[in-house]
């Protein structure tokens, strides 16, 4: 999850920004002491379930094992503040060896590759125009970003589950896109970054497994808060100075070229409820028992709203914009 890869949307459109002096979310109290309790004594596991996840730094890949000699030719800091606003599993010191606080630092040390690898990419292909892609850069750390988590690591773990799994999905996507377009050193990017992707969600889909196990009853009442404020990617206040409306039109392009689509925030969905067996669980409270029905059910609705914004689009004119990053040429919507 990074913020130099332009190949996330949502499918809800930016939330307005703040005006100076208000505040982005209403942040829940901290948890009580038996809910802090489960994420200490889940340290062991953590350490011999999550832990071993992560790849040793010499024999990780590095942006060079991709990119031309240099003689011939750090943004996912913002990421790790994520996670160190909840409850329980944050970096306390900024170096703790809390199993919580190792696994972070090394998913953002990870994670990081990603962006130096792709903007490096970029740079070399003459395709792009860096200065708007770094001025957009900037603005979107400027900004920052509230995924509506609050300091409650249930949601959080919620959420990152449902990042790492679309952004596995959208780079496999843009793999695929740039073989049939005759571009295999981008696929071969964008196929090691997905399976990078892949064994990051697989970390936060076990933590999340756990919590149903241990508190069933919070973690699908997390799940359904969640699902209720939908998943709003990292680059929803993405700006380049010029287009007010860049992340809508951003995304409107990744719907149309099958880049990450409302299908495959529906198809995501409904991984989750199978292989967290939410379904079947029991022992749930009333309120947690909404919260199941509710998520189990809301992929079908997903697709019925999808289908009928399709039928609209298509008697409507095909739109298009100017993008900075590609020289203001204009792209179809």
């Amino acid at each position: 999850m990074h913020y130099i890869s332009l190949q996330i949307s949502p499918l809800t459109p930016p939330r307005p920004r703040p005006r100076f002096g208000e505040t982005t979310t209403t942040r829940c109290n901290s948890l009580p002491p038996e809910k802090l309790e489960i994420y200490k004594s889940l340290e062991p596991w953590v350490a011999h379930s999550i832990l071993p996840l992560l790849k040793p730094t010499d024999k990780s890949w590095q942006p060079s094992d991709f990119l031309p000699n240099s003689s011939q030719s750090t943004l996912c800091l913002h990421t790790r503040h994520i996670i160190n606003t909840f409850d329980g599993v944050r970096d306390e010191t900024g170096a703790s060896a809390s199993p919580w606080a190792t696994w972070t630092r090394a998913w953002t040390a990870e994670e990081k590759r990603h962006g130096d690898l792709l903007r490096t990419y970029l740079y070399l292909s003459g395709r792009v125009d860096m200065l708007m892609i770094e001025r957009t850069i900037q603005n979107l750390i400027a900004s920052g970003m509230d995924p509506k988590t609050e300091n409650n690591p249930y949601m959080g773990f919620v959420y990152t589950s449902f990042q790492e799994r679309a952004t596995f999905v959208s780079h496999g996507n843009t793999a695929r896109l740039a073989t049939e377009n005759g571009d295999p050193l981008l696929a071969r990017i964008c196929g090691i970054i997905a399976s990078d992707e892949k064994r990051h969600e697989t970390a936060y889909v076990k933590i999340v497994e756990k919590l149903l196990e241990i508190d069933t009853t919070t973690a699908m009442l997390a799940i359904g808060n969640m699902m209720r404020k939908k998943i709003t990617m990292p680059a929803y206040l993405m700006n380049d100075g010029q287009d007010v409306s860049l992340f809508s039109h951003y995304s409107a392009v990744a719907q149309r070229l099958g880049v990450y689509t409302a299908g495959d925030y529906a198809d995501i969905l409904e991984f989750f409820v199978g292989r967290w067996k939410l379904e079947g669980l029991e022992g749930l409270t009333d309120e947690g028992r909404c919260a199941q029905e509710y998520v189990c059910g809301l992929a079908q609705r997903i697709r019925k709203l999808q289908e009928r914004s399709d039928e609209k689009a298509r008697k409507k004119n095909p739109l298009s914009e100017k993008f900075s990053w590609i020289f203001n040429r204009k792209i179809i919507l």
